[in-house]
């Protein structure tokens, strides 16, 4: 059994995964604090497995992702501290199996990196993968299996905060999707142009990557947002809430030779 982390700028998503039969046993998120120390970070997960019933003694194993450097190395402390065993860092030094056709390989997030492992074991090619978190990433996958490239937007969560922040008179509200389209009063009015609005933005760039790549892609979708958005899209976009997890497994496999 490994333990999995995917380090985000708002959330460090948990999860253990049993490496023979491949099952997710638990996923769990805590909050990404950077005035955390090691042992406090390693207290908060000791927790987080004894409420899943999980002991230390169990886990064989650890990887970690990350796209926020300066946690990276206080969660890697706290990893080897609770388990007793270096974890494994995803980085361009370790094998992917993963061609990256962009302009500067060594800069691709870590997190696209082990969604488009994850992507390329289980999908067709080619793939569109839509990550949506505090940013949404767009990550291309050509015919070939190369990673092609992709986009980086603001999220949708980021943008209404900064909506709320910078007009005085919009409130803050929750992310969701209002009754109609076309909404009556302050709060539906954000939320249609948070979901439907983004939505719609999805669509509109599913459709010029078609033209773009020839063919109609694979559509993927993951992150915590995803789900939300995407059921309002009106291509078919699958979502896979553990595509990250399993993309660390995939790695964690690669690179470890005794599994």
């Amino acid at each position: 059994m490994i333990f999995a982390l995917d380090i985000g700028n708002t959330n460090i998503v948990l999860g253990m995964i049993d490496t023979k039969t491949e099952e997710i046993i638990f996923t769990s998120r805590i909050s990404s604090d950077h005035t955390k120390t090691v042992e406090e970070y390693a207290v908060l997960m000791r927790d987080v497995l004894g409420i899943r019933n999980i002991t230390v003694s169990g886990i064989t194993g650890s990887i970690i992702s990350s796209v926020v450097p300066n946690l990276s190395q206080t969660v890697k402390s706290a990893v080897a501290l609770l388990i007793g065993k270096e974890p494994i860092m995803v980085s361009s030094q370790i094998k992917t199996g993963l061609h990256i056709a962009i302009d500067e390989p060594d800069k691709l997030g870590k997190d696209l990196i082990v969604n488009a492992v994850a992507a390329l074991e289980t999908y067709p090619v080619p793939i569109v993968i839509f990550d949506m978190g505090t940013a949404t990433t767009v990550s291309v996958i050509d015919k070939q299996g190369n990673y092609a490239g992709g986009m980086i937007i603001p999220g949708v969560g980021i943008s209404l905060e900064a909506l709320s922040n910078q007009a005085s008179q919009l409130p803050h509200i929750s992310l969701d999707a209002p009754p109609r389209l076309i909404g009556k009063n302050t709060t539906h009015c954000m939320q249609s142009g948070a979901v439907f609005g983004t939505a719609a933005m999805i669509d509109g760039i599913i459709d010029r990557l078609c033209a773009e790549l020839g063919q109609m892609p694979t559509l993927l979708a993951t992150g915590g947002l995803g789900g939300i958005i995407t059921k309002h899209c009106r291509h078919n976009i699958l979502y896979d809430g553990r595509l990250m997890l399993k993309g660390l497994l995939s790695l964690y496999k690669k690179n470890h030779l005794d599994i």
